[in-house]
């Protein structure tokens, strides 16, 4: 049986503790790529939007660095070629450990994405995006109640150093880099109705936190990005990315649910706009939501299954569900292959194997459906699938596999879209 995906051990972590009140956070800039010339796009404005878990986190500081400072990693290469063999125009790549001014992001795209992989075609992505992410960020606080403050649980985010698990964006197009909106540090305390995890030990109401750790306790447990891509004749798509944390890992207050539901209710808040989203304010101080006129894509390994699995008051269909949201049901073969070959929960699963996108212990919880590309309805949506390969095909040994996965234990999932005119209403 596989182990099921998981962190590191909290007594491995312990060395890294910090001691005081509140460390500073994270104050270094994003990062904004671009060089040399668009690439291959879709025709009539189409374009495929992907997200991808890549797994491209490593378990200390700088060795992601050293990883792809040359083209010889086996797990990189593969993961590239997973991206070229799908030739998504906008990318999304999570668990991609931050490095500042955009270094691990370019030495990727250069010695890997650029560079054809066992017969793929290379990739060309002249834009990318990058910024701080709240894991590993000491918070000088014990969050996690253990009677001790530091390691990766006490953080903004778990990590073991910060920005460990943050993710990139690729993109053959521009990015409007002065619009960009990221909500690194929207306080979870400032959500209106929030559902704040409670000690079950008190009397009081949501009090798992304190009055001082609310006043720290960051909502996005690595960050949310609001990235508007520009295509040359149509109207900018907001690619509204992120990565909430798994709903598990914690004891009955549920801390993690609780935190991976309002992290997908922000996007649902974003979207409807209005008063609905009056209370949200990005990290330069602007305020609300996306207008009723813009077109969007929510992106990202949400960590949350419509129908199995261990999510909190069935987080992700405030996005699913959502008046303004598409779902257009990827799926694959491969998928429900490997649901039959896995077995264990996957057998009692109330949700259609042929969507899921993550390869998880067969135990519990069984393969779901984690990753998402959800465009607005005001997109016209001309193909979707999830890149689960099966045991047939010639690329399955070296990018999906059997756990251990030579990639990851997510697979990407694309979806094609047809964005308006700029004229278009």
């Amino acid at each position: 049986m596989r182990a099921r995906p998981t962190r590191l051990a909290l007594a491995a972590v312990a060395a890294l503790s910090v001691t005081g009140l509140t460390a500073p956070a994270l104050s270094a800039p994003a990062a904004v790529g671009q060089h040399g010339t668009t690439g291959r796009h879709g025709s009539a404005g189409e374009i495929r939007f992907a997200t991808f878990n890549a797994s491209l986190n490593r378990s200390t500081e700088g060795q992601l660095v050293v990883d792809l400072s040359t083209p010889g990693n086996a797990q990189a290469a593969r993961a590239a070629e997973t991206i070229q063999r799908t030739n998504p125009d906008v990318v999304l790549v999570n668990e991609f450990d931050f490095v500042e001014d955009g270094e691990a992001a370019e030495l990727f795209r250069d010695n890997y994405l650029a560079v054809g992989q066992n017969g793929a075609a290379p990739v060309d992505y002249p834009y990318y995006y990058v910024a701080p992410s709240n894991t590993g960020v000491p918070s000088g606080f014990d969050l996690n109640n253990d009677g001790a403050v530091g390691g990766g649980d006490d953080a903004y985010g778990f990590g073991l150093f910060p920005g460990q698990y943050g993710m990139v964006v690729y993109s053959k197009y521009p990015i409007a880099t002065d619009e960009v909106r990221t909500f690194q540090e929207f306080l979870w305390k400032d959500m209106p109705g929030a559902v704040l995890p409670d000690d079950a030990t008190t009397p009081e109401p949501a009090d798992w936190y304190s009055a001082e750790e609310l006043d720290v306790v960051r909502l996005s447990s690595k960050s949310h990005w609001d990235v508007p891509i520009q295509v040359p004749g149509r109207k900018p798509v907001h690619f509204l990315v992120s990565h909430p944390t798994p709903p598990t890992f914690d004891g009955t207050e549920d801390r993690n649910g609780r935190r991976n539901h309002d992290e997908i209710r922000f996007w649902a808040d974003y979207v409807t706009g209005g008063a609905q989203a009056a209370y949200i304010y990005d990290d330069e101080g602007g305020t609300g939501g996306l207008g009723r006129g813009q077109d969007f894509v929510v992106a990202g390994d949400q960590n949350a299954d419509p129908f199995d699995g261990d999510s909190y008051d069935d987080a992700i269909l405030q996005l699913l569900d959502h008046s303004r949201v598409r779902d257009p049901h990827p799926t694959s073969a491969g998928a429900v292959e490997a649901a039959t070959r896995d077995g264990g929960a996957n057998l009692t699963h109330a949700g259609p194997a042929a969507e899921d996108t993550a390869d998880f212990a067969d135990g519990a919880p069984g393969n779901l459906r984690a990753d998402y590309v959800l465009p607005s309805k005001r997109l016209t949506v001309r193909d979707s699938a999830v890149y689960w390969l099966t045991s047939t095909d010639p690329l399955f040994p070296r990018l999906v596999g059997t756990f251990p996965f030579p990639v990851s234990d997510h697979r990407l999932v694309w979806v094609d879209v047809r964005a308006g005119r700029v004229h278009d209403r």
